[in-house]
């Protein structure tokens, strides 16, 4: 496996991200997984560039009289995260 170049990961980053309503980007580990034998070299770039795991779930809003009562956005400390958040400008 030949080393990536910071440019390359950063093209593929940008390819794959998708704006987060925080006024980042939003990148799915899925996402990341499917690249394929670069996907390590991408999430420690992710991480390296401020990059921050995001394991909460969201959960569709529940009427009722116990819906309000629910959490939203817990988190599972045993899963890995499902998206990894990017600061603004991070990718200029």
């Amino acid at each position: 496996m030949k080393p990536v170049d910071d440019d390359t990961i950063r093209t593929t980053v940008r390819r794959l991200a998708r704006p987060h309503p925080s006024g980042g980007e939003a990148i799915e580990r899925s996402v990341i997984l499917a690249e394929g034998s670069d996907s390590a070299a991408i999430i420690a770039w992710v991480l390296s560039h401020a990059g921050v795991p995001d394991s909460t779930a969201t959960m569709a809003a529940r009427r009722g009289i116990h819906g309000p009562r629910e959490q939203r956005g817990v988190e599972t400390p045993d899963r890995p995260p499902l998206r990894f958040l990017l600061p603004a400008g991070s990718l200029d």
